[in-house]
């Protein structure tokens, strides 16, 4: 009888104090809980007053239409900043900014999609890459050396202390749990024959000696935007050095490039930083539409070490997949921008910041060439740039191989590699059950510039890996660095719960490994 009272108490309390906390549960309740409760306030309550919901889903709706309010008006007010450049490299920085703003809109759009299937994990992939795509238009401006007349103006906007604000919101603690939803919309039937039988079923065929299609990659592309439907789309690219620069665009969803090897397919430029490019402009291709796999090509950028960037392939597509690729550079060789990425069985070559941006993105059964950098230069794999401790991104290299490429090996006495640097303040990399080559520096990770704070709020790790530079005896003593030794704790990098791998990866047919080994 007492249990059954105690019961019947806590029962009656529970929904007492639920009574009571319902009122309270205005917007100046829910923006207490956001990283900038101030612009939280001031924005919520112009555009509902009244608002009073215990819902969190509720109120994220409306924060995400306040937020795609602003940034709307902002896009527009970039648009109109366009005849105030004073020369080039701003107009192309601004150029730039009007497509990340857009790109940043159709990502809050995306969460407001009834006809989505998305799940918490989803939106706060988009609403991460949101918040990225604003931080790479700033980027633009610093590279180019173009911030004092344009800028202040063109990001005096709260709209990334809004979207941050959607992150905290979310809830992403719940982001293990939800991560299993239905498909997005846009991504097209199965089809996971199509890496084994791909060349027989092209829809167009691309070749230099005038036996395919086309003879430029960038024809076929275009010739894609003509389809009828939202099916898979393959274009079969042929031997050959491609001297071209090549954008997947937005609209360019669900399209499948299929070489014949990544020694004989290969996509080639040579735009840099010291050719006077920005980071994101020098890039050889750009893989923007949704839903994009890539199958044995090269991507390479052939500027050299002593360009400073010179970027081989960006993707900012969501569920990108890279399989049997090889991606050739020095300094920023593969900029994994944004959204989920995965890479299965490619080669990567770089000196410094190899593997760099603020994606969601695993790269399993990999090889990663360290090369010779320029006198004086160094090595670093990554360089991960989250920016936000609620965006669910980071850099996973879970059982790839970190190897000196033939040039490094004559000078690896006095030329080490790290396994990593803080490019933002919450950097997030870890290297899971990982071949470690000598060449890894006995510290393993660098600090950003010597900028000792993010070595207090970056999260790096190392799980069960091998090889004569894995030893962590002597690894740096930072705060947010840490040798992970809860399988549990290994497992949240996995392909199955970093990128929820399992619910979109068998619909592209490539093969992976969900989990981790005991």
């Amino acid at each position: 009888m007492k249990i059954l009272l105690v019961i019947m108490l806590i029962c009656f309390l529970s929904l007492f104090f639920s009574a009571l906390s319902a009122p309270s549960a205005d917007h100046n309740w829910w923006c207490n809980q956001t990283s900038y409760p101030e612009t939280c306030r001031y924005y919520m309550s112009q555009g509902s007053p009244n608002f009073s919901s215990t819902q969190r889903t509720e109120f994220l709706n409306m924060a995400v239409h306040v937020t795609m309010d602003q940034a709307l008006v902002a896009l527009n007010h970039t648009k109109s900043l366009g005849s105030k450049c004073l020369n080039a490299r701003e107009e192309a920085a601004w150029s730039d900014c009007i497509k990340f703003y857009e790109s940043t809109i159709l990502q809050l759009n995306q969460t407001l999609n009834l006809n989505t299937k998305s799940t918490a994990f989803d939106i706060q992939t988009w609403l991460s890459a949101a918040l990225t795509n604003l931080h790479t238009c700033r980027t633009g401006f610093i590279e180019l050396n173009v911030t004092n007349n344009i800028l202040p103006v063109l990001m005096s906007n709260n709209v990334s202390k809004l979207i941050s604000n959607t992150l905290d919101i979310n809830n992403p603690s719940t982001m293990e749990e939800t991560h299993l939803g239905g498909l997005p919309s846009w991504l097209s039937t199965p089809d996971q024959r199509l890496l084994q039988s791909s060349l027989q079923h092209s829809d167009l065929v691309v070749a230099q000696d005038g036996s395919g299609n086309f003879r430029t990659i960038k024809e076929a592309l275009s010739a894609s935007l003509r389809r009828k439907d939202s099916r898979r789309f393959v274009i079969h690219i042929k031997s050959g050095v491609y001297h071209e620069y090549i954008e997947v665009t937005i609209q360019m969803k669900n399209i499948m490039l299929v070489g014949d090897g990544l020694s004989n397919t290969i996509i080639s430029g040579s735009r840099s930083h010291g050719g006077g490019y920005s980071t994101f402009n020098s890039a050889t291709a750009k893989v923007i539409g949704n839903g994009f796999i890539a199958r044995g090509i090269t991507f390479r950028n052939s500027a050299g070490p002593q360009n400073s960037q010179a970027v081989a392939l960006i993707s900012t597509s969501d569920c990108s997949v890279f399989y049997n690729c090889g991606f050739q550079g020095y300094q920023d060789t593969l900029f994994v921008h944004s959204q989920r990425q995965f890479y299965q069985k490619c080669h990567i070559y770089g000196t410094v910041d190899v593997i760099f941006g603020n994606a969601a993105v695993v790269l399993q059964n990999c090889i990663i060439h360290a090369r010779r950098p320029v006198a004086g230069g160094g090595i670093v794999i990554t360089a991960q740039g989250r920016t936000d401790p609620n965006q669910n991104t980071g850099i996973s290299i879970h059982n790839c191989r970190v190897v000196a490429d033939e040039d490094l090996v004559p000078v690896l006495s006095h030329q080490k590699a790290y396994l990593g640097r803080p490019w933002e303040q919450y950097s997030r990399t870890v290297y899971l059950q990982t071949f470690l080559d000598s060449l890894v520096h006995p510290e393993g990770w660098m600090e950003w510039k010597n900028d000792h704070y993010k070595s207090r709020t970056l999260y790096y790790g190392e799980y069960k890996n091998y090889g004569p530079g894995s030893s962590t005896q002597a690894r740096v003593k930072w705060p947010g660095y840490q040798v992970i030794t809860d399988l549990k704790e290994a497992e949240k990098f996995s392909v199955a719960n970093f990128i929820g791998g399992q619910s979109w990866l068998p619909n592209t047919g490539v093969p992976f490994t969900a989990g981790l080994l005991p």
